[in-house]
């Protein structure tokens, strides 16, 4: 029988990757936010990071969402989906509400471009929608293509409301420090979940792996990944004060700036 308390370390690993990759990036838009250095982060090198760090950790979150499926499946609370449904609901419903406490801390800090729809308020919502595919395979693969085009398509207009901020259609001048609209990265998710459904069906590895999992490196970004919740939470007020004491940043400035 399937040991269904255990964890994959690599899929840990993986967000532990993740989670560094996003601190890193992080730290030098802070930098360039607040005038300290002037690095390019709206195109080239760095861009592009940003996105292949947010499709790490958004895809993950597809594969973690089929692993929690088939556990409950595997559990035996497949019976009635409502027996299952409300696990999930609370979950993306928590996730969501943190967002909204991250926009309302930018929007008394950095008013200008606070956050309104950032990857908090979409791993919450994107847990719950996705719950009717979870147990579904192709049909992911299929959505999740269908969703990353339309997405591309999507960011080719403008609109002059912004009540679909959270689609993917944004109005003309529209900035903000963290934006992830449903459409396209609901399709990453739907991707995640496909590749959990194939990779890990029955909440078994199905593929050959060596095993890392005791090596020191390894455990290292398990602990990252296992805490990548409370990492992101954290992290940028962290960032903000190594920065101070380092004396990079003057708080008396830094407040002038931001509010300017």
């Amino acid at each position: 029988m399937n040991d269904l308390n255990k964890r994959f370390w690599e899929i840990d690993v993986l967000r532990g990757l993740a989670i560094l990759m996003m601190v890193t990036y992080h730290l030098v838009f802070d930098l360039t936010y607040f005038g300290v250095f002037s690095f390019n982060v709206s195109s080239g090198l760095w861009w592009w990071f940003a996105r292949l760090t947010a499709f790490i950790f958004l895809f993950l979150v597809g594969i973690s969402l089929s692993l929690s499926y088939s556990r409950a499946e595997l559990m035996g609370q497949k019976q009635e989906k409502k027996n299952i449904f409300p696990k999930y609901l609370k979950r993306g419903g928590k996730i969501f509400f943190l967002g909204l406490l991250v926009t309302l801390a930018t929007w008394i800090f950095i008013p200008g471009d606070f956050i309104v729809f950032g990857v908090l308020h979409f791993i919450g919502i994107a847990i719950i929608l996705e719950y009717p595919f979870l147990n579904k395979k192709y049909l992911n693969l299929v959505l999740g293509i269908i969703f990353i085009i339309t997405g591309f398509i999507l960011a080719q207009f403008t609109v002059t409301y912004p009540w679909l901020l959270w689609l993917g259609l944004k109005p003309a001048g529209f900035i903000t420090v963290d934006y992830f609209p449903l459409i396209p990265w609901l399709g990453v998710v739907s991707l995640g979940l496909f590749a959990g459904k194939i990779l890990y069906h029955d909440y078994k590895r199905r593929f050959h792996l060596i095993d890392l999992s005791q090596n020191p490196f390894t455990r290292m970004f398990s602990f990252l990944g296992q805490h990548s919740l409370l990492i992101y939470l954290l992290h940028q007020p962290l960032l903000i004060m190594i920065l101070y004491f380092m004396g990079v940043l003057d708080l008396g400035n830094l407040f002038h700036f931001i509010n300017a």
